[in-house]
């Protein structure tokens, strides 16, 4: 079985429990944490999914590092998984953990690429439209700046993408012109 398959079923147990403890915020602050640490620790990532290294040393370390960090349930979480021997997994579920969890909330990621800042209205604007489009409670925007696109912006979300920039405008208008 894939690991992403692996990971969304550890994923979906971890919030199935999570919810039956009224924990389920708390779990998903948790894996929001764990995935930011291991994000920009990848000697972490490196040891949990090394099969050399002992389970209790992976445990000893996830507990050192996040024992006083995150809740009961995800400490016991984080130790089920490891004693399994499926550490190498841990980094995958909590990105499948906050997947699912935006999806029971009704949460979206907007992307958008622009070629200056965005500004708090233009911000604004294209979290109505997503809201409207697809129904979502709350839209996170991650705004990045790209001078190549001279102007305009691409907007993605999930696997649509919307390309309003200057730079694909011309380069559509080469194209046309070539042929």
């Amino acid at each position: 079985m894939s690991e992403i398959k692996v990971a969304s079923r550890y994923a979906k147990s971890l919030i199935d429990l999570a919810i039956e403890n009224n924990a389920l915020q708390d779990a998903y602050t948790d894996m929001v944490l764990f995935e930011k640490v291991v994000d920009e620790t990848p000697e972490l990532e490196a040891i949990l999914n090394n099969p050399i290294v002992p389970l209790d040393k992976k445990t000893g370390i996830l507990n050192g590092i996040f024992a006083d960090k995150v809740g009961k349930l995800t400490i016991t979480f984080f130790k089920t998984v490891v004693n399994k021997g499926r550490s190498a997994i841990l980094f995958a579920t909590a990105k499948q953990f906050v997947q699912q969890y935006n999806q029971i909330k009704g949460i979206v990621t907007a992307d958008v690429i622009s070629a200056t800042a965005l500004s708090a209205e233009a911000r604004e604007q294209i979290v109505a439209i997503v809201k409207k489009e697809l129904g979502a409670n709350q839209v996170i925007v991650n705004e990045k700046v790209n001078g190549k696109l001279i102007g305009g912006f691409i907007l993605k979300v999930g696997d649509k993408q919307f390309d309003a920039s200057i730079a694909s405008g011309l380069s559509k208008l080469k194209k046309e012109f070539a042929q």
